[in-house]
């Protein structure tokens, strides 16, 4: 039928394809961010011969500015991406306790995506999810987690999905700093 539209998959709609994208990469950010974190502090002690903790304390007690240097820089770069993973993991809790699929929804994220080892295969995944949901098969599987992919996104991006984003970036220019 010509006048007919196709229904594109959730991963085709490119409404949803940050958060396909976000979550096939949230397990590498994670892990990104732990490393970061330890290597930092390492160098850090090693260098300076104190924590950082201890170290920026004196700092601020003693009202030094530590504006422009390379230690500021990589605390900003850690701090944003620390956000963006706890504004995912608000997601899926808000997901996982107010969507009337929350549950069901929560659990196929969390061996699908979120897991701290990957699954290796679907057959895996599937029956990690038995207990949570009953009698789950592939097509349901893959049904489903495109439902929760969906719902995840309407949390996390609503108002601004993709189409609205040059809107929100002339309401909200991003500055220097931000855009580096």
């Amino acid at each position: 039928m010509a006048g007919k539209k196709s229904k594109k998959s959730v991963a085709e709609d490119a409404r949803y394809h940050d958060t396909w994208r976000l979550l096939k990469k949230y397990r590498d950010v994670v892990w990104s961010m732990e490393l970061s974190v330890q290597q930092l502090k390492k160098e850090f002690e090693l260098e300076y011969g104190t924590s950082i903790d201890d170290f920026l304390e004196s700092v601020y007690m003693a009202g030094a500015d530590l504006s422009g240097t390379q230690i500021e820089n990589h605390a900003r770069c850690i701090e944003r991406s620390n956000k963006m993973i706890r504004l995912v993991n608000s997601a899926v809790d808000l997901l996982r306790t107010k969507h009337k699929n929350g549950e069901a929804y929560y659990w196929i994220l969390y061996y699908t995506y979120l897991i701290p080892q990957q699954i290796e295969s679907t057959n895996l995944i599937i029956e990690q999810l038995q207990p949570h949901i009953r009698d789950i098969s592939r097509t349901t599987y893959f049904r489903k987690r495109e439902q929760a992919v969906a719902s995840l996104s309407s949390i996390l991006w609503g108002y601004s999905s993709k189409d609205c984003m040059s809107m929100l970036s002339d309401l909200f220019p991003l500055s220097d700093e931000d855009e580096r």
